[in-house]
């Protein structure tokens, strides 16, 4: 019995799906299928009953399962005591919500690669809901979006909490600075689709409010929905600080409601039953890197002929 026979079959057995737990280690599913077999024929009885399409556990896998647990939860205890000076290594897939791609991920990227250069990062950029599957099924190791999650099998811990505030567009709004009730059936709002975490916390919102929305259901792109903004097809909520060099340069204006918008918490999303030192160290420097206050470039000035 070893610990790599150990890991193949827990993660197996806890995702479900031997070939997203061969993704997850980074092998093969032969591999890992056979390192299950190995592990079956030490204890001299099976842990997957392979009679149907899909493998389900036996008596015996069931009651094995929280002893694997333990046990990789030992070896991680003792690898942290005595880290390899090489630092982390393998492959590392995680989610992050566009806000945080335009923010602090290549601060992030920058500060990984200099401490753990033997770390391949692959980051996936979608919207919360989808990001919450793909770590909810073990498709990624964790992901930093708006939450927290709903999904009792992830654990979600604050990074960061992000302002966000109305925004329309000079051409559109004139001289008016804060919406009323009226103003949210004269403008449209553009948003997100219901995956998106911002479009959620919006939603909770106008109910709260008991407004009656005339909404647009525009790309899943932050940068596209500002742009539709800029233009003056609706109005739209949009983080304050990373659209401050818009607002200073007149290309949009802050409007203030009442009440106003709720601050965002983005989370660390991971799985409860992932105990990996890994996701420690990762999680740290999330925290240190985190920082949606950086905005983009200015907006270009339309030049007079």
């Amino acid at each position: 019995m070893t610990l790599k026979q150990l890991e193949a079959f827990y993660w197996a057995a806890k995702l479900g799906s031997f070939a997203i737990a061969a993704e997850r280690l980074h092998v093969t599913q032969s591999s890992l299928s056979k390192r299950i077999a190995e592990l079956e024929a030490s204890l001299g009885a099976p842990l997957f009953d392979r009679s149907s399409q899909r493998a389900v556990l036996t008596d015996l896998g069931q009651r094995t399962v929280p002893l694997a647990n333990q046990m990789l939860s030992l070896s991680d205890t003792v690898k942290a005591l005595v880290s390899a000076p090489e630092g982390l290594h393998g492959v590392c897939k995680f989610g992050i919500s566009e806000l945080g791609s335009l923010t602090w991920l290549p601060r992030f990227v920058a500060m990984l690669r200099d401490a753990h250069p033997n770390l391949v990062l692959r980051p996936y950029v979608d919207l919360a809901r989808q990001l919450e599957r793909r770590v909810s099924r073990g498709e990624l190791d964790f992901a930093v979006s708006p939450g927290p999650s709903p999904d009792s099998d992830l654990q979600a811990e604050v990074m960061s909490e992000v302002r966000f505030s109305w925004m329309g567009s000079p051409a559109r709004m004139g001289r008016s600075r804060k919406l009323r009730a009226e103003d949210f059936e004269r403008h449209p709002v553009i948003t997100m689709t219901e995956d998106s975490g911002l479009t959620r916390a919006f939603d909770a919102w106008a109910a709260a409010q008991g407004l009656q929305v005339q909404r647009i259901l525009a790309c899943n792109s932050l940068m596209a929905i500002t742009g539709l903004t800029v233009a003056g097809v609706g109005i739209s909520f949009l983080p304050t600080d990373y659209m401050g060099t818009w607002v200073q340069q007149g290309s949009l204006v802050e409007l203030a409601s009442d009440p106003p918008l709720p601050t965002l918490n983005y989370c660390f999303l991971s799985r409860r039953d992932d105990t990996r030192g890994m996701l420690q160290t990762l999680r740290d420097f999330v925290r240190e890197a985190v920082d949606f206050s950086d905005g983009p470039p200015a907006p270009p000035v339309a030049r007079r002929s």
